[in-house]
């Protein structure tokens, strides 16, 4: 790899580090080709991404990014995961450690926040931007159905009422 291709490198890094929600840093070491494309298939599907780089150029990179405490985590094959949602990268790398044994996370960043292994379980159990949109969606929708329920209930209660009067009617 020639300057010029390392200059690339870390310029891509220094973007990824820069517009990315959250980063996870783990060890790969022992994943077969095939185990690697599976993390890589389940981290596009989240909208994540993964990226190997030489540790050295991701240090460079990270020089003056909110990340930089990372750069503690970057020593032998580490892969990082990153998303621009806040929990999305944390999820996807947490439920393939669960799977995989080799796949070891060491840590990560979360805007200026350093996290610990167990920073990053903590942020891979909240919900995600959807699954909080849809949550927020739900809260703002449930009173318009009540409001029209009820609005609704008087005149099917007023429509019982008379079918049960016009019923007496007949029979007498």
């Amino acid at each position: 790899m020639d300057r010029a291709q390392k200059e690339k490198v870390v310029d891509e890094l220094g973007q990824i580090f820069e517009s990315s929600g959250v980063v996870v840093v783990a060890r790969y070491a022992g994943l077969t080709v095939a185990e690697m494309q599976a993390l890589r298939a389940r981290a596009r599907e989240a909208d994540c991404g993964v990226r190997v780089a030489k540790n050295r150029l991701a240090k460079i990179a990270l020089e003056g990014k909110p990340c930089a405490s990372v750069a503690d985590f970057l020593t032998g094959m580490t892969v990082l995961t990153y998303s621009e949602d806040p929990v999305a990268a944390a999820k996807v790398a947490e439920e393939f450690a669960k799977e995989n044994s080799k796949f070891d996370i060491l840590g990560g960043a979360m805007g200026d926040n350093g996290l610990d292994r167990a920073g990053v379980k903590a942020v891979s159990s909240m919900p995600s931007r959807e699954e909080l949109i849809a949550s927020i969606a739900g809260c703002i929708g449930a009173p318009a159905s009540n409001i029209a329920g009820a609005i609704g209930a008087p005149a099917s209660n007023i429509a019982s009422i008379l079918s049960t009067l016009e019923e007496k009617a007949e029979a007498a």
